[in-house]
């Protein structure tokens, strides 16, 4: 059997993802679609619209044969661990053989050759990279131009959607190298657009135009009837604001992307709204979703110690949901692997690291529910 793997959020699921599941079966050549998706809170340390059963759901309804959960430590944390961790997880399930992911551009030589370049991060490429810094060009384009510097090709490196990939592409080559990589190229509108289209608009453009008719356009039905009632996440910035007026400057430090001081900073404007703490630290060497990520993984405790010594072991397998029809050959391969296989909020089987590790998954889904004010139930869905 082999199963193609998908590394996603959903917030929320949407045609374009749609389509990358419907074209990633098709061209991997692949038995089953098997996604591994973040949890309640996104890699760009914001709040997820519905909560992460409800956008399994919505997957496996848009043709993918499973879901399963990326650990919160690994899920809200830098690209490079967001990447490192899930193709971790699936490179311990023996069926997946390809690893699936939207493009702006490029074929799967052009990933891998920019891939080894950026693995490389040869003393030239750290020189020509603060070179730029010191220009005060953003990380970003500083980042891209010490690329172009080394060789590599700068239109790959310029486009959010392929910087993810170039991320998992690394993570292949590192964790494991026979793991086929498939870029899809995207339709529609970019990652980061806002510009609602008529049917192929980006997650963030959706989010923020929730009421335009066109909205419905770009989601499949079963999504559109759920955004009907979705989750009350008004109190999100109070919680993380009052989080991060409580917080140690000692566990800040232990956070992802807390450098140079940055503690200071944020504790000084701990007091004000959450907006503008984002916007008063917010600055070339330091994006706004660094920021928000950062006071996000305050608020779930997530410490960068941990997430070190969770990477290198053995986890788990949390089902988030599973096809009616997939489940008579999904389950068994996914009890192939050496990780074992949970459906619940029990990690009882669990012990050290990979226990911690749950226990940090358990606390996220708490505090979702706590700022929702819902009771999602933590268990594994049939569709």
């Amino acid at each position: 059997m082999k199963i193609c793997g998908i590394i996603c959020e959903f917030n929320p699921f949407h045609n374009g993802h749609k389509y990358l599941i419907e074209r990633a079966k098709e061209l991997s050549g692949g038995d089953a679609v098997l996604c591994i998706m973040s949890g309640n809170f996104t890699q760009r340390g914001d709040i997820c619209i519905l909560d992460k059963y409800t956008r399994a759901k919505h997957a496996v309804l848009g043709g993918a044969d499973c879901v399963i959960q990326l650990p919160a430590e690994f899920a809200v944390a830098p690209a490079e661990i967001f990447a490192r961790g899930a193709v971790k997880i699936l490179s311990a399930i023996p069926e997946v053989t390809t690893l699936a992911f939207g493009c702006e551009c490029g074929k799967a030589v052009d990933f891998i050759e920019s891939a080894i370049i950026l693995s490389r991060e040869s003393e030239e490429f750290k020189s020509e990279l603060e070179k730029n810094l010191s220009t005060g060009k953003s990380f970003i384009k500083s980042y891209a131009e010490a690329f172009k510097h080394e060789g590599g090709n700068k239109e790959i490196i310029s486009n959010p959607n392929n910087i993810l990939g170039l991320e998992y592409t690394k993570a292949v080559l590192k964790i494991n190298p026979d793991l086929a990589v498939l870029p899809v190229p995207r339709v529609g509108a970019g990652h980061k657009s806002t510009e609602l289209r008529e049917n192929y608009s980006s997650a963030s453009a959706i989010r923020q135009n929730m009421q335009s008719p066109l909205v419905l356009r770009n989601l499949p039905d079963y999504v559109f009837d759920d955004l009907k009632f979705p989750a009350d996440v008004s109190a999100f910035s109070s919680v993380v604001r009052q989080c991060l007026f409580f917080a140690d400057k000692e566990n800040l430090v232990r956070i992802y992307g807390c450098a140079e001081g940055l503690e200071n900073r944020l504790k000084n404007l701990a007091a004000e709204p959450l907006n503008d703490v984002i916007e008063k630290c917010t600055s070339k060497r330091y994006s706004s979703a660094r920021i928000k990520r950062l006071v996000c993984a305050n608020m779930l405790k997530l410490y960068k110690d941990d997430c070190e010594k969770f990477i290198d072991v053995d986890l788990y397998l949390k089902i988030l949901a599973v096809s009616n029809k997939s489940a008579d050959y999904m389950l068994p391969a996914l009890a192939k692997s050496s990780y074992t296989m949970i459906s619940n909020s029990n990690g009882s089987t669990l012990n050290g690291d990979a226990r911690a590790c749950f226990e940090k998954d358990k606390f996220e889904h708490a505090v979702y529910n706590f700022i929702t004010g819902g009771n999602i139930k933590d268990s594994m869905i049939v569709i």
